[in-house]
């Protein structure tokens, strides 16, 4: 029985799934928008509701918390000075998934997740 367990495997490693979302987190904060799956972009909008709550904070406690997951100095730092000012008033809810067909192989539910203004 799965009670109580969160998240999908999506067929990976724990590893794999891990680097995977962190990577999809971090196309986001650079890009502002990516294209795909539907439980995919389900699953990294928890990631980068975190990020943004701990750049919301601004903090040296909060900086090494949000390295751990994207592991470059400049992303953290435009996170920090950009992105998570813009939601100072916002209590979560950061991004927006809208759905976006399927894809042509193999026929996935498609969507595109990007941060609100």
């Amino acid at each position: 029985m799965r009670h109580l367990k969160k998240g999908r495997k999506f067929n990976r490693t724990s590893s794999h799934r891990k680097a995977m979302l962190n990577n999809l987190a971090i196309s986001i904060l650079q890009h502002g928008q990516v294209m795909t799956t539907i439980s995919k972009a389900k699953d990294v909008r928890r990631i980068i509701d975190r990020l943004i709550t701990f750049g919301k904070t601004n903090t040296l406690h909060a900086k090494r918390l949000a390295y751990k997951i994207l592991k470059s100095h400049i992303i953290v730092k435009n996170l920090f000075e950009k992105i998570s000012p813009k939601y100072k008033d916002r209590q979560g809810g950061y991004t927006s998934i809208i759905k976006n067909g399927y894809r042509q192989g193999d026929n996935a539910p498609i969507a595109i997740i990007h941060l609100l203004s």
